[in-house]
């Protein structure tokens, strides 16, 4: 079993940033990735940023170059640096977590566990 603990979300206006934390603790292999998604109202939940153990990245089109996904495998903790917000990244972000996985992950079902999800509201 794997637990997943987040922090970080809040509200900020737009242009402003946030940075999330997701920290694992439990029992899981060394191969994994973590990644970072997102709920919008009346939406599905969507792949956002990931990271292997390796630390390879990878981001969706949307948030590509604004935000920043990194970890740090002695703690266990993932984080994702959100910058020059929109309000279309309104939606409340869920870490996810593949064990065994040494690629990237990309869709819901392949995440074994996930964190309870941290309410991210951007204004105009």
């Amino acid at each position: 079993q794997v637990q997943l603990v987040e922090s970080g979300g809040g509200s900020v206006q737009a242009g402003g940033s946030l940075r999330l934390s997701c920290t694992a603790s439990g029992t899981f292999f060394r191969i994994n990735a973590m990644a970072w998604f997102r709920q919008a109202p009346g939406k599905e939940r969507a792949f956002v940023a990931g990271i292997t153990g390796s630390g390879n990245t990878d981001y969706a089109d949307s948030v590509r170059d604004r935000f920043t996904i990194s970890r740090d495998n002695s703690k266990n903790t993932a984080w994702l640096q959100m910058d020059s917000l929109k309000p279309e990244d309104t939606a409340v972000y869920y870490c996810g977590f593949a064990n065994y996985a040494g690629r990237m992950v990309y869709s819901v079902g392949k995440y074994d566990y996930w964190g309870q999800g941290t309410q991210v509201t951007v204004s105009s």
